[in-house]
């Protein structure tokens, strides 16, 4: 599988205060109010944390390097002290090395506050979201945000519910493949390049197509073509859980190697997530569509606890068995 050079790891990658903020811009109501020229400096821990013992004084074990949040009860926490009081620990936040703060609520900072967030280089944001609601719905953005990413080369559909990748060189029918699902009524995802970001916590996968090639789709001799126009917009998603990589390879490329059984259990590795694999040989005359398909619903299958191999094996075994246990079988064992 080829990958296309990204700065994403598998670690997941740094988050800038610009990345929140173009991020949040609308899924927070965020509004930038101090610290343009600072949006470049990194949040090092991509979490909200709300500084309220900080406020107080006590700086022990204080989470400078998380986005600090000021709701109702900081600000009027603030508003309590004397001008010099508050602006001493306002600053102080900032001498400890915080340096991008979110005022929820419709909370805002003082003047004074402003100014001297313009001069140490600090960045001030405001939202009229209730504290509770940011803190939730910031968790989803800085989780998108910071997630693990790379962009593959790979056409993705959705196939009887399964997010399936596509992989294989080129010529050897990736997005004809896909048209010819996406016309039984399944769903592009992704053509030719696929985008993949990992769910940070539960090692899933998901695929999606880059902004500006959604839904859109090339097919040789007839170029391209916007799936959703033709096929209507139920023939494309914008992200899906890859549960499934098939690779395409010529016939006599992999004919020493094919699994008949299909006993033994692939598996791609992609952004440290196994994701399960196999190979469908590729020759004039089989039906790609259909043999993508059937392999979704055999993953389904497997998903769900099924065994088709096991089960013959067993089914085999007994029979094996009874035929040992047979009089005729008996009685020409004593003959001999």
């Amino acid at each position: 599988m080829k990958s296309l050079p990204t700065k994403a790891s598998e670690q997941g990658r740094p988050v800038t205060a610009a990345d929140f903020y173009e991020a949040g811009r609308a899924a927070l109501s965020l509004t930038l109010i101090a610290g343009g020229k600072n949006l470049d400096r990194v949040i090092e821990e991509p979490i909200a944390n709300r500084p309220g013992l900080a406020l107080a004084g006590f700086y022990e074990h204080f989470a400078w390097k998380r986005l600090q949040l000021l709701g109702t009860a900081e600000m009027a926490y603030l508003d309590s002290l004397p001008a010099d009081v508050r602006r001493a620990r306002f600053q102080a936040l900032i001498d400890r090395r915080a340096f991008c703060f979110v005022f929820a609520n419709g909370q805002r900072p003082s003047p004074v506050e402003v100014a001297f967030a313009e001069t140490a280089n600090a960045v001030l944001m405001a939202t009229p979201m209730a504290t509770r609601h940011f803190v939730h719905n910031s968790a989803f953005v800085f989780e998108r945000l910071s997630a693990p990413t790379a962009s593959i080369y790979g056409t993705m559909v959705e196939v009887c519910g399964l997010g399936v990748l596509f992989e294989g060189d080129p010529g050897l029918g990736k997005s004809e493949t896909a048209l010819g699902l996406v016309k039984r009524g399944h769903a592009l995802v992704a053509d030719d390049l696929t985008c993949v970001r990992r769910e940070i916590g539960n090692s899933l996968i998901y695929g999606s197509a880059s902004d500006s090639t959604a839904g859109y789709m090339e097919i040789r001799g007839i170029g391209i073509m916007h799936v959703p126009s033709l096929f209507g917009v139920q023939a494309v998603r914008g992200e899906k859980r890859l549960d499934l990589v098939i690779t395409f390879k010529r016939l006599e490329d992999v004919e020493s190697q094919i699994d008949r059984i299909g006993q033994t259990r692939r598996v791609r590795t992609i952004l440290g997530v196994e994701v399960p694999n196999i190979i469908i040989p590729v020759s004039e005359g089989r039906d790609l569509v259909n043999l993508v398909e059937t392999a979704a619903l055999q993953q389904k299958l497997l998903q769900s606890g099924g065994d088709p191999v096991g089960d013959l094996s067993e089914r085999l075994r007994l029979r094996a068995e009874h035929e040992a246990l047979k009089p005729d079988t008996v009685k020409r064992k004593e003959k001999r």
